[in-house]
């Protein structure tokens, strides 16, 4: 996906999908000390921005920025390993009383508590996701060009965006018994993905939602199918 996103851009903006919503997918780097971004949304003039990104130093930074920060979380661990698989599951819930709460990353099941940068949102933020404008997959969504930018040199699988709902991380992943390691789970219960819910990259390189929603996306340059994926780990030449 070095020059590959998926778009798509919302018929309709949905408030309670903006204060609370759940993000779970899989991701395998290519490259290191590049800034990827993972999944975006914006206005497309960059005063308004949500974001889900690795940055130059190999951290994840997931960020809401309306001329300044108003909520960001960027980790101190660095994540350079381009053999693996990562679960990046994040949930956003503004409502909730704690304050930090209302932004929660996990990393293959596990959440992340050691941040460079701590910044909870008001309560009852609005991020502009599960809105009606651009969102995309593999790339910065606020260029005015409409292609973004900071493009995934990697491969992602099972991309769900859970609107409305707080679905547990447990749902999409669990501990292997005997290795310890985190896997995939490729069927969570999911009872509804709200309105501006869906769920693309599942068991190939197709951009067609298969949550009941129908909320497909474009493809932007080439999607490559791969065998790698995240029950069947191929090992990587660096």
């Amino acid at each position: 996906m070095a020059s590959t996103y998926l778009s798509r851009t919302n018929s309709s903006a949905v408030t309670a999908e903006r204060k609370l919503f759940t993000i779970s997918f899989w991701v395998k780097r290519c490259a290191t000390g590049v800034q990827h971004a993972l999944c975006s949304a914006g206005n497309g003039g960059g005063s308004e921005e949500f974001s889900i990104r690795f940055n130059t130093s190999d951290q994840i930074d997931c960020f809401h920025y309306t001329g300044s920060f108003v909520g960001r979380l960027v980790t101190n661990r660095k994540f350079r390993d381009t053999n693996a698989w990562y679960h990046i599951y994040f949930l956003y819930d503004s409502a909730n009383g704690t304050a930090g709460d209302r932004m929660q990353l996990y990393i293959n099941g596990v959440r992340e508590t050691s941040f460079a940068t701590n910044i909870n949102p008001t309560q009852n933020d609005l991020l502009p996701w599960n809105v009606d404008e651009r969102h995309q997959i593999g790339s910065n969504s606020w260029g005015n060009s409409g292609n973004g930018s900071s493009h995934l040199d990697g491969c992602m699988s099972h991309f769900y965006n859970v609107a409305g709902s707080n679905i547990a991380v447990t749902q999409f992943g669990s501990t292997d018994a005997i290795t310890g390691e985190w896997k995939i789970n490729t069927s969570p219960t999911i009872s509804s993905y709200g309105t501006n819910g869906f769920l693309v990259l599942k068991d190939g390189n197709t951009a067609t939602d298969q949550s009941p929603n129908s909320n497909n996306f474009t493809v932007g340059g080439t999607l490559t199918k791969t065998e790698d994926n995240p029950s069947n780990v191929f090992a990587t030449i660096n």
